[in-house]
């Protein structure tokens, strides 16, 4: 099976008329090309109290599955890129599993700012100091992360909100400049300046944290 090249929007418009039309390896090529992506997407926005109860494969493959019974309807409209609404489709199964699972709890109390009018989970700091600190589980280090996590946290918390899920979209989902000020409804130049801000920003953070920002910063 062939891949191509993310940003060619003309081999991806072939290969989406190709699906619609019932060609499975024109369409299982086009979601292997996101799939990366979409899982950064939910794992820095599935809430922390769910992290080991929800694989993100499966919301992954519950939005797939969802793109493919609404493929026609999407390519009569095609408000937005294609991938944008493979990752909207992936945060409302998001929302729906934190309400089922958490209810009231939904809410990251670190998150003050709906960004996204409920359309998509936000990037929690619990979430992003995360990702930062990676998956070591060593008993012997685990006081230390433990602190660690609690001054990131505290730190993103103080970031500008815009800027925190600016940082999200542009360090921890890679998203592109143009994807990035789509979402969010600000010029590219704005979502530069943003970032770069953020980015100097966390690497303060991580410098003032014990073993500085080498640990952690590539």
């Amino acid at each position: 099976m062939g891949t191509f090249v993310t940003g060619d929007p003309n081999e991806e418009a072939l290969r989406l008329k190709r699906a619609v039309e019932g060609d499975q390896q024109a369409w299982a090529s086009l979601l292997a090309v996101h799939r990366l992506r979409l899982r950064r997407m939910v794992s820095v926005r599935l809430h922390p109290l769910l992290r080991g109860r929800i694989d993100p494969s499966d919301v992954i493959q519950e939005a797939y599955l969802e793109a493919w019974s609404r493929l026609a309807e999407y390519l009569r409209e095609a408000k937005m890129p294609f991938f944008l609404w493979l990752r909207f489709l992936a945060g409302q199964k998001l929302i729906t599993l934190h309400r089922q699972h958490l209810g009231v709890q939904m809410r990251d109390p670190a998150v003050e700012v709906s960004l996204y009018r409920g359309t998509l989970p936000e990037a929690s700091s619990a979430a992003l100091a995360g990702q930062l600190l990676g998956h070591d589980t060593r008993p012997s280090e685990a006081a230390v992360r433990a602190e660690m996590k609690i001054r990131l946290q505290e730190a993103l918390n103080s970031m500008d909100p815009t800027d925190r899920e600016v940082l999200a979209l542009r360090h921890f989902e890679q998203l592109s400049r143009g994807e990035s000020a789509r979402l969010l409804g600000i010029s590219e130049a704005a979502v530069s300046k943003r970032y770069f801000r953020a980015l100097k920003r966390l690497k303060e953070i991580l410098t003032s944290l014990p073993g500085g920002a080498a640990e952690f910063w590539p």
